[in-house]
């Protein structure tokens, strides 16, 4: 079993941290940002003050935060991880952040001695609870194996995508992915619903045919009851998608449809809702519409 700091304990964080712990493995988690959640702690976890302490006691770290510059802080301020690495240890960031500063960190992080893998995930937190996430890791194929318990014991579809960066460019290609699919359904759903058909039989008609897909199971369920509580939220999906529209400025290549669910996503934001569910992008076009798929609205 090995010793694990894990930093980042929000909504994706904590369930993956406690599916270590049933694994067997030790955990340590640093209390710099806010206090250990106490069902961790009474799961077995360490509590511990800083970055730095956490990294001292580890074998690998794992990071799970917001945004690069979050990533950047824990990794690199004065009580950060790189304070406490030494030679041999790992540390992943299952973060989704940038995928050129990805290469920055990891670089820094390497003439530490020590190795870097970038290791994003998709599934949502229903993934993360289920211990089923997709994770798509860049960085050296020895860290990666040695690693792999660990991506075993939290998901299921585990790819080794290439060098480091590789996993944050397969992230943020997936999250193009997804927002396109609930900005499909969405509209689809708000076709349907203006012309008069039940929006849920509608669903369960395409359900059984090529227009099927998870963001059809669940995300189209959530749009027609309005249960937009966070699996994942809108803000962080803008953040991934201007990662993805940023990238392709810097290579010369147009991403016209993400662009598009972005300014949605950006109608949602505007209406207050920063922090609803993605699967909340149909309020946006419901806006523009002055139109509602749901009764009570």
């Amino acid at each position: 079993m090995a010793k694990i700091g894990f930093i980042g304990t929000g909504i994706m964080g904590k369930p993956m941290a406690l599916n270590l712990l049933k694994a067997g493995h030790d955990l340590f988690v640093s209390e710099h940002h806010s206090k250990a959640p106490a069902d961790l702690l009474e799961a077995g976890a360490v509590a511990l003050a800083s970055p730095k302490e956490v990294a001292q006691e580890a074998e690998f770290v794992i990071v799970i935060v917001p945004d690069t510059p979050q990533v950047e802080s824990v990794l690199f301020d004065d009580d950060g991880v790189a304070q406490g690495l030494s030679a041999n240890k790992v540390v992943i960031d299952m973060s989704s952040i940038s995928p050129t500063a990805t290469k920055a960190f990891a670089k820094r992080i390497g003439e530490l001695g020590a190795a870097y893998l970038d290791a994003p995930v998709s599934g949502g937190e229903v993934g993360a609870k289920a211990a089923t996430l997709s994770i798509m890791i860049g960085g050296c194929e020895k860290a990666f194996e040695r690693a792999l318990p660990l991506f075993q014991a939290m998901g299921k579809n585990i790819t080794h995508v290439g060098a480091s960066g590789d996993g944050q460019t397969a992230k943020v290609a997936n999250q193009i992915i997804v927002a396109l699919n609930i900005q499909a359904v969405g509209e689809a759903l708000l076709f349907a619903a203006r012309n008069g058909a039940d929006p849920a039989k509608v669903r369960a008609a395409l359900m059984g045919g090529f227009a099927s897909s998870k963001i059809l199971e669940v995300h189209a369920e959530r749009m027609i009851k309005g249960t937009f509580d966070p699996g994942f939220k809108i803000n962080l999906h803008q953040k991934d998608l201007n990662l993805a529209l940023q990238g392709a400025k810097e290579l010369g290549i147009n991403l016209p449809n993400t662009s598009n669910a972005q300014q949605v996503f950006s109608t949602c934001v505007a209406l207050g809702g920063g922090n609803w569910d993605h699967s909340a992008l149909i309020k946006g076009l419901e806006h523009m519409a002055n139109f509602s798929i749901r009764d009570e609205d």
